[in-house]
């Protein structure tokens, strides 16, 4: 689908946007092997998030999925059953990643795969700490999608990532939960903090210190009533709206704010952005809170004033880069990003294809192995720019094209359904 997109004066009002998709994810996947049933609302309206509830479905779970709200009959740790064919994950790469360590402790033979997008995308970071918890996976060339994963007797393992993943640590310490003894991940850098509050939420007891979650094996979980709070990631695009439209002021209600995910705000009121934090308080053990950004005053003021993200904070943006990559292109000084290699191997070369749109809008963009160079001080003007079927970059530069000079149009814009289907009309409504 393609969408022409026009230059827009500001963007103002209230919104309230669809649940988070990293914690619908696990909500799902954890009442599923709880004891009792779950209601989960606000539940992510995202593509991805429904193929997590399609594999749980298959794997004998009774779930009811109304609008928002998913009510979810939880069959207990030892309650799943083989699926009668492939799993399929769809674009998913949390799907894939973190039920792979539900499956390997189950007393089946399970297949997981998905789209093309997911043949590409490297699994040997979940391989390898399941197959040393005593799983046997077969993956296609030792690496990628189909997985065939042997389940079975596992047991615990002291586990270093060599990459920063809350996907790959939350992977291990699913599949701990049906370990003997214990199971910790060490991190080199903080990731989001999701799996710990829910395992908790859901009746485990989940051990952190610094860098270190360890949990004991065998413990069972019972089945809840947890509310999603609105996505930050999704916020993101409206923020930078906002912060790119002179005059601009917005306001979006009940979005998560947990300290795991909220480097972004930090980075973008440190770079100068108007961004008031108000309201905050606690649900279910996730943060919450309202956020009010003010755009700039004039079209000659920069948007944020630049600098270098690196590091720690790029594990703690990386979803947000792409469009960081945008703000950076009206900052004053211009915004490099470095330590974001692991752009190149999500549903696009992130890294690729964010500086191919960026330069069809005239910036000038250097790209690295590892991240980005965007100069500062321009004015895009409006192109022919393509999604590429990733969901952030169809996102990112639909805002990119709403201070553009001139009209833009935007091929496969539709693959923000992945993550957020109701993304246009409620830009839309805001305009």
């Amino acid at each position: 689908m393609d969408r022409t997109i026009r230059p827009a004066a500001r963007i103002g009002g209230v919104v309230r946007l669809p649940g988070d998709k990293s914690i619908s994810h696990r909500y799902g996947m954890l009442a599923a092997i709880a004891d009792g049933p779950s209601e989960i609302t606000n539940y992510s309206t995202g593509a991805d998030c429904a193929s997590t509830l399609a594999c749980m479905r298959a794997l004998g779970v009774e779930i009811e999925h109304e609008g928002s709200t998913v009510r979810v009959a939880g069959v207990g740790r030892d309650g799943l059953k083989a699926p009668a064919a492939r799993l399929d994950c769809g674009n998913s790469g949390s799907t894939i990643r973190m039920l792979s360590g539900i499956l390997a402790g189950q007393p089946f033979i399970s297949e997981i795969a998905g789209d093309e997008s997911i043949a590409r995308r490297p699994m040997k970071r979940v391989i390898t700490p399941l197959e040393l918890m005593g799983a046997k996976i077969e993956a296609r060339d030792g690496e990628f999608a189909p997985l065939r994963i042997h389940g079975g007797k596992l047991h615990g393992i002291d586990y270093k990532p060599p990459v920063a993943s809350a996907q790959v640590k939350t992977c291990t310490l699913f599949a701990g939960l049906f370990a003997e003894g214990f199971t910790s991940v060490t991190e080199s850098v903080q990731t989001r903090n999701h799996s710990e509050l829910a395992l908790r939420r859901f009746g485990a007891t989940v051990e952190t210190s610094g860098l270190v979650t360890r949990l004991e094996g065998g413990q069972r979980l019972t089945g809840q009533n947890l509310p999603v709070p609105s996505d930050l990631s999704s916020a993101a695009f409206f923020i930078a709206a906002a912060l790119l439209l002179p005059g601009s002021e917005l306001c979006i209600e009940d979005v998560g704010l947990n300290p795991t995910r909220a480097e972004l705000l930090t980075v973008l009121q440190d770079m100068g952005a108007k961004i008031q934090v108000t309201d905050v308080r606690a649900a279910d053990g996730e943060t919450i809170g309202t956020l009010v950004i003010e755009g700039p005053a004039s079209a000659g003021q920069p948007v944020i004033q630049g600098g270098t993200i690196e590091g720690a904070t790029t594990a703690g943006v990386i979803d947000e880069v792409p469009m960081l990559a945008v703000l950076g292109a009206y900052s004053r000084d211009g915004l490099e990003i470095r330590d974001a290699g692991e752009l190149r191997v999500k549903e696009t070369d992130r890294i690729a294809t964010v500086a191919e749109n960026l330069r069809r809008m005239g910036a000038d963009v250097v790209a690295f192995p590892d991240g980005l160079r965007i100069s500062g001080g321009g004015r895009l003007r409006g192109a022919e720019l393509d999604s590429f079927g990733d969901h952030r970059i169809a996102m990112a530069f639909a805002i990119a094209a709403l201070r553009a000079k001139g009209e833009s149009v935007l091929h496969n814009a539709e693959a923000a359904s992945v993550s957020f289907p109701e993304f246009y009309d409620k830009l839309d409504g805001l305009l």
